[in-house]
C-alpha cells in the first residue's frame, strides 16, 4: 500500500477545498486517448511536455484519479470518488484500476476529515473512475462509504444508466462500476436525484456539462467575488484546453463535448473562475487564459487561499 500524500489545498472565498488523491501517474498513450492527437503539440506548447503532465519514459500522459473535498462551513462535499478499492475491472483499458489496494481513506482523513463526517457525495457522471469509493466492501458486501452521506446523482445520468441502450451500449466496459457502486446505494436507498440549476447547498449549484456523457454536470462553488467550477471530464487534460476540439475516446456525443469545452473555457477566461478538472497532473487545477491563438492553462498555485 502506497503512503499517504501531501495536502493540496486551497480556497475559493470562504469554501475550503482540498484534493484526495487516490493514485497518480502515467496514464493512457495520448495516440488513445485522443483520436485526433498531434504530437506536434508537444513542441508547440512546451508546458504540455513537462513531467507534472507528460511522462517521457512511457510516452503517456500523467493522470490523476482523486476527489475534491469541499467544506463549506455547514457541509463536507465530496465530488466523485474514483475508482475505489479491490474492484473487478476486467476491460483492458481499465486494468490499471483493477482490485486497488490504496491509501485513499488515509488521504481522507490527512485532509482532516473521516469518511462518516462527510455530509454529501456528488457524482458528476457515472463512469468507472467516478464512483469507485461510492462504496467499499464489508462483510463481501457493498457498503456506503460515506455512512452519514447524501449520495447525490443526476437525474438523468442515473437513467441514461438505467436504460440498456445508453451507457451499458455506448460504454458496456463501464457497467461492472454500475454494479458494485451504483447499484449497491440504490437497493439501499442512499441515492438522492436532482437536475442542473439546482442550488444543493448555500453557494454550491449543478450546473449542465453535456457531452462527456449526455447528461454530466459540473458543480459551481461560490463565495464573496470568487467562484470555482469542478468540471468533470468536460477536459482531461492541459492538452484539451489549446486544443478544445480534441475529444477523449469517451466522449459519448462528440459535437456537444466539444461545444461545452468551449464554452467552459471561454466562460471561465471571461470571469477568471478556477477550474478543477478530474484527471489533470500537478498542480490539478487553474484558471484559463486567452491570447490570439486561443485558450492556455494557468496554473494554480497550491498555496493559493
Amino acid at each position: 500500500m502506497n503512503a499517504t500524500k501531501p495536502v493540496w489545498r486551497t480556497r475559493i472565498g470562504a469554501i475550503e477545498v482540498f484534493r484526495v488523491e487516490e493514485m497518480l501517474g502515467p496514464g493512457f498513450d495520448p495516440a488513445f486517448l485522443f483520436p485526433a492527437y498531434d504530437k506536434a503539440v508537444l513542441a508547440q506548447h512546451p508546458m504540455l511536455a513537462e513531467p507534472a503532465y507528460f511522462d517521457a519514459a512511457t510516452g503517456r500522459l500523467m493522470s490523476s484519479m482523486q476527489s475534491w473535498l469541499v467544506r463549506t462551513g455547514a457541509e463536507i462535499i465530496i465530488i466523485d470518488t474514483g475508482c475505489g478499492n479491490g474492484k473487478t475491472r476486467s476491460h483492458p483499458a481499465f486494468r490499471r484500476f483493477h482490485q486497488l489496494d490504496l491509501p485513499y481513506l488515509a488521504n481522507l482523513v490527512a485532509c482532516g476529515v473521516r469518511p462518516e463526517e462527510v455530509t454529501m457525495v456528488i457524482n458528476t457522471h457515472l463512469h468507472v473512475d467516478h464512483v469507485g469509493w461510492n462504496t467499499r466492501l464489508e462483510g463481501g458486501r457493498w457498503v456506503p462509504t460515506f455512512p452519514r452521506a447524501r449520495y447525490l446523482m443526476a437525474r438523468a445520468e442515473l437513467a441514461h444508466w438505467q436504460n440498456p441502450e445508453g451507457g451499458p451500449r455506448m460504454q458496456p466496459e463501464g457497467v461492472e462500476a454500475i454494479a458494485d457502486s451504483v447499484l449497491p446505494l440504490l437497493d439501499q436507498a442512499r441515492v438522492e436525484l436532482f437536475d442542473p440549476s439546482d442550488e444543493i447547498a448555500a453557494g454550491v449549484t449543478i450546473e449542465a456539462a453535456p457531452g462527456h456523457t449526455p447528461s454530466q454536470i459540473a458543480v459551481r462553488v461560490a463565495s464573496g467575488a470568487a467562484d470555482g467550477l469542478f468540471t468533470a471530464d468536460v477536459f482531461h487534460q492541459p492538452m484539451q484546453i489549446v486544443r478544445p476540439d480534441w475529444n477523449s475516446r469517451y466522449c459519448e456525443l462528440p459535437d456537444l463535448a466539444i461545444a461545452t469545452r468551449r464554452r467552459v473555457l471561454g466562460e471561465a477566461a471571461d470571469a477568471g473562475s478556477v477550474l478543477f478538472p478530474s484527471h489533470t497532473g500537478a498542480p490539478h487545477a487553474g484558471r484559463i487564459g486567452r491570447g490570439a491563438n486561443g485558450f492556455h492553462f494557468i496554473p494554480l498555485a497550491m498555496t493559493e487561499a
